[in-house]
């Protein structure tokens, strides 16, 4: 079992710059491929960002070269910074485990692949 904690977040104007961070449990968190969601209100969760169990990365094309994920496999942690921020950024934003395979070279971009996720955490962008 696998439990997440995301934190940060929070309010910025538009340009401006963020940073969420997941806090997983259970010893088999370095093997998972973790990745970020967003779900914005009256819209479908979609697929952020997300990275292998060595740091292998991708992003969704909307985020590309602003967003940046990392991992921390001794500390249990996943973060996202998020540089430039547009208001159309305005979302709850999830952290998200893959388990499906235990070190795997492949990021799934799907939320059904996805097994764990977080509470979710608010990030608004101000015009």
């Amino acid at each position: 079992q696998v439990q997440l904690v995301e934190s940060g977040g929070g309010l910025a104007q538009a340009g401006g710059s963020l940073s969420v961070s997941c806090a997983a449990s259970g010893r088999t968190f370095s093997s998972y491929v973790m990745a970020w969601f967003r779900q914005a209100p009256g819209k479908e969760r979609e697929y952020v960002a997300g990275i292998t169990w060595v740091g292998r990365t991708d992003y969704a094309d909307s985020v590309k070269g602003r967003f940046t994920i990392s991992r921390d496999n001794a500390k249990y942690t996943v973060s996202l910074q998020m540089n430039s921020l547009k208001p159309e950024d305005t979302a709850l934003y999830y952290c998200a485990a893959d388990r499906r395979l235990a070190f795997s070279s492949s990021i799934s971009t799907f939320r059904s692949d996805y097994a764990y996720w977080g509470q979710g955490t608010q990030v608004t962008v101000s015009s």
